[in-house]
């Protein structure tokens, strides 16, 4: 097993746990998540997943022993990656605590995840340049939507990687806070947002996702609709009324 699982009353923890290869992201660590989350996506009693690695290793890349000798042919044929596209997909929130390394694919899995929580220790780096290729799990898209072209640029053309603060500056890392209290941190944000209506944290992440897919014309009109459509669950009613009377909401968790 490449993973290790812990449920947190809302939370589910994730741990990459490769140590022998730096917690790189194999075809199998890949599937075992996947498997492991997609019943989980639609469990009510799950309000966020919150993924991490070691304090040395969030993941070192994407695994190069597996790829190194593939072809171009089985490369296409096995659609080398797409798997991933089923976990950016998954509708449950994440968050990524990451202390150390989070280079190559481990830079794309964090930037895959709704919110990045960095200890001062992280660096973040796409250094597939340095191998003959380029970014193939997202990053070249992901990272230019979130820091820029001129940063993406630098980082994706040169290898470089960058610490948590000038991550964080950038625009690509949420909070950063000490090593040491990375996962409490990390851990309160993800309870944090598990415990507001799932219903709502669902429609809001899908929502700003829909501003990177669309124009803002339409982006706007999906957030509307979607707000309105909050207004047929019980926890809106909730929410609202509990601010009106000046006392903590009890939202259902459905």
């Amino acid at each position: 097993m490449n993973l290790l699982i812990e449920r947190l009353g809302r939370v589910v923890l994730i741990r990459l746990d490769r140590p022998q290869a730096r917690n790189a992201l194999s075809t199998q660590l890949m599937t075992q998540l996947l498997e492991t989350l997609r019943g989980l996506d639609n469990d009510p009693g799950v309000g966020c997943f919150l993924i991490t690695g070691t304090k040395e290793y969030f993941a070192a890349g994407a695994d190069i022993k597996e790829m190194y000798a593939k072809s171009y042919q089985e490369m296409i044929e096995e659609d080398y990656f797409a798997g991933w596209d089923a976990f950016t997909a998954f509708r449950t929130p994440k968050v990524a605590a990451v202390a150390g390394y989070a280079f190559g694919g481990g830079c794309e899995l964090a930037m895959m995840c709704d919110v990045i929580i960095a200890a001062e220790s992280a660096q973040f780096a796409l250094p597939e340049i340095t191998l003959g290729v380029m970014p193939g799990m997202g990053g070249t898209q992901r990272l230019t939507r979130l820091v820029g072209r001129a940063k993406a640029m630098d980082m994706i053309l040169t290898g470089r990687s960058i610490g948590a603060r000038e991550a964080e500056q950038a625009g690509l890392v949420s909070r950063v806070t000490a090593t040491d209290e990375l996962l409490e941190q990390a851990l309160a944000v993800a309870q944090q947002i598990a415990g507001f209506a799932r219903t709502a944290t669902l429609a809001a992440r899908e929502a700003v996702n829909r501003a990177e897919e669309s124009g803002m014309r339409e982006g706007i009109l999906f957030e509307r609709r979607v707000f309105h459509g909050l207004f047929a669950t019980p926890n809106q009613k909730e929410g609202m009324q509990a601010f009106l009377q000046k006392r903590p909401p009890r939202f259902q968790q459905i």
